[in-house]
């Protein structure tokens, strides 16, 4: 590894990395080497660049942050460091993001000498989750999935993880895509959240489905 230390940056939005790239560049000891919209395309700079760190948005579509954090984990173990970089302070979310294999969860919010040291204790293999995360983490109980969803809200919303469209999800089930649109909104509403990725990547962290 060399003392300036390489990362990749993955998040859908290009303004948000921007600000990011300018912040770690700023500091002097960290480059952005690739960046990334999407996990597939951040898996593919893993493969070419070989970062020492790899920041990744939870939010990230095809695959979202916490299955890139799970693949990367498997393909090159310690190898690499991964930060998970978000605007979720969810419980589930923080416990899925480590479960998955991430050094550590920093929020977008953080200012720019916290997520460069943030950085710093990713790429010495150090822990990074704020006081109050861990606090808040450690206080707040998991959704039990038995009073989540049911069955059919399940398979629903297992359907809707891969991106199919409610006529697609109402063709393979045998119903009608405004069934299906109401089964969804009972999700939304069961999960508190306000759409499909919200759903999607919390039923993940409370392993009420399987990731894609």
């Amino acid at each position: 590894m060399s003392d300036i230390i390489q990362v990749l940056l993955a998040d859908d939005h290009g303004f948000v990395r921007r600000g990011i790239r300018e912040f770690l560049h700023e500091s002097g000891s960290i480059n952005v080497i690739a960046e990334a919209e999407n996990g597939l395309e951040a898996l593919e700079c893993v493969e070419r660049y070989h970062p020492d760190v790899a920041i990744l948005d939870i939010q990230m579509p095809n695959p979202n942050g916490l299955d890139v954090a799970r693949q990367l984990r498997k393909r090159y173990g310690e190898n690499i460091g991964i930060l998970i970089l978000t605007a979720y302070n969810d419980p589930p979310y923080i416990r899925a993001a480590l479960s998955a294999g991430a050094n550590g969860y920093i929020m977008k919010s953080a200012d720019a000498d916290d997520l460069i040291a943030a950085v710093h204790d990713t790429y010495e293999g150090r822990r990074v989750v704020t006081a109050s995360l861990l606090n808040k983490t450690a206080s707040t109980p998991i959704l039990e999935a038995s009073i989540a969803l049911t069955e059919r809200e399940l398979e629903i919303l297992q359907l809707a993880s891969r991106g199919l469209t409610n006529k697609a999800i109402g063709f393979q089930l045998s119903i009608s895509d405004r069934t299906v649109q109401g089964h969804l909104a009972s999700i939304y509403n069961k999960l508190d959240v306000a759409g499909r990725t919200e759903a999607t990547l919390k039923a993940i962290s409370l392993n009420l489905i399987q990731s894609r």
